[in-house]
């Protein structure tokens, strides 16, 4: 079956709720405020910073991604993933996040990744993994200890985190145990259900893709600490996801918080990381050590 076919299977109603349910533009009044202050406050962290941009890991435009290393080697590596479900937004809306995990002592990357329509999820997945690796190769030259790779992502990073950590990083000539801590942020770790929704139009994500794809039905590769967090003011579904992750993560004798940050939305969440004294991210620094 075509797959915007499959995915007019749905009724109006059911489209309408999981829009509701998983798109927070429909439901969160001004977004765009969030990503204009966002994009303000990450062009003066660039201006204070001392940071390398636009590093390729990849052969496409979108394959780059911005270090801001520690001032010190054999730092922890803090990764983190930006979202924009697959299709939007940038690494350079994320670079005020940086300054209080580099004055803490870790290194910060943050990665870009071709986006939907142009590439498909499993290609962004693939990129994801390729940019580990390029920085598991690279870390010394920034102050990172290879041995101290920290991954974080938000929404559809929060997804890729979660496939970051069911990736079997041997198969690629890495650690097993690459990873030292994960902490997805509104993740999506089942994502059958953006199948049915306006998202359809661009991620065109098949059954097949989707099923495997989705880190709650994957073997949980990764041994190590994690962080679910959600913002309180989130949807269901969205609370959902990350109580049955954090329960999966549990399941697989991982050390897992689970935390619902205040009333926060889907794009309040992030707005705490830039914050050195917000319990997020103290919260993140400890995963680290720092």
């Amino acid at each position: 079956m075509d797959i915007m076919q499959d995915t007019a299977a749905k009724s109006p109603e059911d489209i309408e709720f999981l829009n509701s349910e998983y798109l927070p533009r429909h439901s969160v009044p001004n977004v765009q405020r969030y990503f204009d202050t966002a994009a303000e406050r990450s062009t003066a962290a660039r201006a204070r910073l001392v940071g390398e941009l636009d590093i390729a890991y990849g052969d496409t435009a979108l394959q780059r991604l911005d270090i801001f290393p520690a001032s010190r080697p054999g730092a922890p590596v803090f990764i983190f993933i930006h979202g924009g479900y697959w299709r939007a937004l940038d690494k350079s809306f994320y670079s005020d996040i940086a300054e209080p995990f580099v004055a803490a002592g870790a290194t910060v990357v943050v990665p870009n990744y071709d986006l939907c329509p142009d590439v498909s999820i499993p290609d962004i997945v693939a990129q994801m993994r390729k940019a580990l690796k390029w920085f598991h190769s690279n870390a010394q030259k920034y102050n990172g200890d290879a041995d101290k790779i920290y991954v974080c992502g938000h929404s559809a990073g929060g997804h890729l985190t979660g496939m970051m950590m069911a990736t079997d990083w041997t198969a690629m000539g890495l650690p097993a145990d690459l990873l030292k801590g994960a902490a997805p942020l509104s993740g999506l770790f089942d994502i059958e259900p953006h199948r049915h929704t306006d998202l359809q139009v661009d991620i065109r994500l098949s059954a097949e893709d989707a099923a495997a794809n989705s880190p709650q039905n994957l073997p949980i590769t990764a041994r190590c600490p994690v962080i679910c967090a959600v913002g309180g003011g989130e949807s269901a579904s969205f609370h959902r996801q990350s109580k049955e992750f954090s329960e999966k993560c549990r399941a697989a004798g991982l050390p897992c918080d689970y935390l619902e940050t205040g009333n926060d939305n889907h794009f309040e969440i992030t707005e705490r990381l830039h914050k050195p004294d917000d319990p997020l991210t103290l919260a993140l620094l400890k995963l680290m050590g720092l």
